[in-house]
C-alpha cells in the first residue's frame, strides 16, 4: 500500500497513516463497507464515519486504543512530530 509507513489489520479492518493530509495526528481504518478516521489528539475520537456500522465503528475505536501507543510511535517517526 501506498498510504504511509505504519499498516496493521485486525480481522475486517485494515489501519493506515496517509501521507500527512493534516498535521493533528490521526489514523485511518478501512473495512469494505467503508472507512473512518480517528484522532489520537489530545483524545481518541472519531473524527470521520463514511459507511461503516456502530459496531464496526466500536470495533476500529477499540483497536486504535489497543494500538495507540504503536501508532502515535509510528506518526512520529513519519512525520517527525
Amino acid at each position: 500500500m501506498t498510504h504511509g509507513a505504519y499498516y496493521f489489520s485486525s480481522r475486517s479492518i485494515s489501519f493506515f497513516l496517509f501521507s500527512r493530509e493534516e498535521t493533528r495526528m490521526h489514523v485511518h481504518a478501512t473495512h469494505t463497507d467503508g472507512e473512518a478516521k480517528f484522532w489520537l489528539e489530545p483524545k481518541i475520537e472519531l473524527a470521520l464515519n463514511q459507511g461503516l456500522s456502530q459496531k464496526q465503528i466500536n470495533e476500529a475505536l477499540a483497536l486504535v486504543h489497543a494500538h495507540h501507543e504503536e501508532i502515535a510511535h509510528a506518526w512520529r517517526i513519519r512525520f517527525g512530530d
